[in-house]
């Protein structure tokens, strides 16, 4: 594995770590921000496990983590816009 993989894996897990802490982090904040900071470092931390998954099926070649990732990210997406839609709805 060269270096520029390693750098990657450590940033991409770096930031992964840093997104869990602001998930489970409780300021003191009104209920509706807190929920949307913990959606919004929720998509984060999927977003970068799709990054793990797509850096780790290119440096050893097993395709299977493309499809894996795919498929993460087409859950993540489903999952914001039906929270979006439900924060919208209790707005009216």
């Amino acid at each position: 594995m060269t270096i520029l993989n390693m750098l990657s894996f450590g940033l991409l897990i770096a930031a992964f770590v840093l997104a869990f802490a602001r998930m489970i982090r409780d300021p003191r904040r009104e209920h509706r921000i807190l929920a949307l900071d913990r959606v919004v470092a929720v998509d984060l931390m999927s977003t970068l496990s799709i990054g793990l998954m797509i850096l780790y099926a290119a440096v050893t070649g097993q395709t299977v983590f493309f499809d894996v990732a795919i498929t993460l990210a087409f859950i993540a997406f489903l999952g914001t816009t039906a929270f979006a839609r439900y924060l919208e709805k209790g707005k009216k």
